[in-house]
């Protein structure tokens, strides 16, 4: 079993920045891509990034292109997303998420990831 706990969220003015953290415990060798995953009030939880288990390769959807940036460092089993030039668009409860299928290539799908962490929020100010 992987447990996931984010860490960041806040605050903060349309147009500035934050970081999350995700830090990763328990099975975190059977880890292989983790990604970050967003809901807003009234809306489904949606993909917003992805990275590979070697932190390669990594995928974001078309939104947040240019403006977020996703990395890991698999030595501390943490993942981060790096959020700069953030509108109210951007408000939602952040998600961690880990994929744990053998050879897996970064998806999209929830249901693909197997492990999930509680949600920051991010409230962006306009």
């Amino acid at each position: 079993q992987v447990t996931l706990v984010e860490s960041g969220g806040g605050l903060v003015q349309a147009g500035g920045s934050l970081r999350l953290s995700c830090a990763a415990s328990g099975r975190t060798f059977s880890i292989n891509t983790m990604g970050w995953f967003r809901q807003a009030p009234g809306k489904e939880r949606e993909f917003v990034a992805g990275i590979s288990v070697s932190g390669r390769s990594t995928r974001y959807a078309d939104f947040v292109k240019g403006r977020f940036t996703i990395s890991r460092d698999n030595a501390k089993d943490t993942v981060s997303l790096q959020m700069n030039s953030l509108n109210s668009e951007d408000t939602a409860v952040y998600y961690c998420a880990a994929d744990v299928r053998p050879l897996a290539v970064i998806t999209t799908m929830n249901r693909d990831f197997g492990s999930w962490g509680q949600g920051t929020q991010v409230t962006v100010s306009s």
